[in-house]
C-alpha cells in the first residue's frame, strides 16, 4: 500500500453519519498522526467550505487512485 503524505488527496472508505460524511468522499490528508497509523483529513465542499476536520485511522482512508473522478453530491 502508497504511503500517504501530508497534502495527498484520500477517499473515505467508510461513511461518517456524524459528520455527514459518507464513503467515497475525497478529504486532504492536513497532518499525519503516529508514522501513518492515523490522519487528520479535512473534507471541504466545492464552493470551499470545510464541511468536517476529523481524525481517521489508516483503514478508513485510502489513496486517489489513477484514472478516479470525482463525483458531487449534496451535504445533508
Amino acid at each position: 500500500m502508497s504511503r500517504i503524505k501530508e497534502h495527498d488527496r484520500v477517499v473515505l472508505t467508510t461513511d461518517l453519519p456524524r459528520e455527514k460524511l459518507a464513503a467515497g468522499d475525497v478529504g486532504t490528508i492536513v497532518h499525519v498522526h503516529r508514522d501513518g497509523k492515523a490522519y487528520e483529513v479535512e473534507f471541504v465542499s466545492l464552493d470551499g467550505e470545510t464541511i468536517a476536520v476529523v481524525t481517521l485511522e489508516r483503514a478508513q482512508v485510502r489513496p486517489v487512485e489513477r484514472r478516479e473522478i470525482t463525483h458531487a453530491r449534496s451535504v445533508a
